[in-house]
């Protein structure tokens, strides 16, 4: 009898041992799967970054043809300071969310809101800039739109993926998608009567239409709903890497960096919260 108790406290000692290593394999699992994007990074010295390049003031092309704008330099401020090289892949907003899911790019920096939805499938950094959704519509009569439920019936230029056509949709406007076209594309078709509206992020839209003073277009002089905030989209599980890009983001902020990005690209301090009265969507589901 005294042997049989041995032998199954020997047995309970074995499986709590093995139990135990399984756990704790399974929590070394868990840190290097958090670990594994940063340190691929570090050892390849380089951040891919994915942007469209067709943002005016955010992700654009300049007179010299060389890529710039407000997130494009946060990026290569973040990668500097992490003593990293940057690389950017121009792509389409449709594209660039299952690139970082595919491993083509390592982050994306593209004016992107981090949305309940998009939460359950990437990390996201702390928020670079604050804004809220505008329109463009034609100067000569709003586009026939005084309020949001004006956009039924209306048609909305926009990618499919974007917030702000999900907002279009939501009140009932057709979106008409346009892949990675630049600003010109959506904000002609508007001046020209082929669609009625562009709802966009107020910094972009306000310089975009400023870009094309010829067109039959202004921001819409009474519209302000949906504040936002914008950050860098970061694979899931790549808590290090997040980690890292926050730690340095908020350098920026401490020292003025993000201020003076901000203002030298909007004319406006777009990392601070925006004053004033913004309505907020009630059944949205972003």
């Amino acid at each position: 009898m005294k042997k049989l108790k041995l032998s199954l406290m020997l047995l309970a000692l074995v499986m709590i041992a093995v139990l135990s290593a399984c756990g704790n394999s399974g929590d070394t699992a868990g840190e290097d799967s958090s670990d594994e994007r940063w340190e691929a990074i570090q050892d390849a010295g380089e951040l891919i970054v994915g942007t469209s390049g067709t943002l005016i003031a955010a992700s654009y092309y300049d007179e010299n043809d060389e890529l710039t704008g407000y997130d494009v330099e946060v990026m290569r401020e973040i990668a500097e300071r992490l003593d990293l090289e940057v690389s950017f892949e121009i792509m389409g907003i449709d594209s660039m969310l299952p690139a970082i899911q595919s491993g083509r790019i390592d982050v994306a920096a593209n004016d992107i809101e981090p949305t309940d939805s998009r939460k359950e499938e990437f990390n996201f950094s702390e928020p670079y800039k604050y804004s809220y959704s505008t329109m463009a519509v034609r100067e000569s009569d709003n586009s026939g739109i005084e309020s949001l439920e004006d956009l039924e019936g209306k048609k909305a230029g926009g990618g499919a993926t974007t917030i702000y056509s999900q907002i279009a949709e939501h009140f009932g406007a057709e979106v008409v998608t346009y892949g990675n076209a630049p600003n010109e594309a959506y904000l002609s078709d508007v001046s020209n009567a082929r669609t009625d509206v562009v709802i966009n992020d107020y910094y972009l839209t306000k310089f975009g239409v400023a870009a094309f003073p010829d067109f039959d277009l202004h921001l819409h002089p009474t519209l302000k709903f949906h504040p936002t905030e914008q950050a860098v989209v970061i694979p899931k599980g790549a808590d290090k890497l997040t980690e890292e890009i926050n730690r340095v983001l908020s350098e920026m902020r401490e020292d003025g960096t993000l201020s003076k990005l901000a203002i030298q690209f909007y004319e406006e301090d777009a990392s601070e919260k925006p004053e004033g009265d913004i309505e907020e969507i009630e059944g949205l589901d972003l």
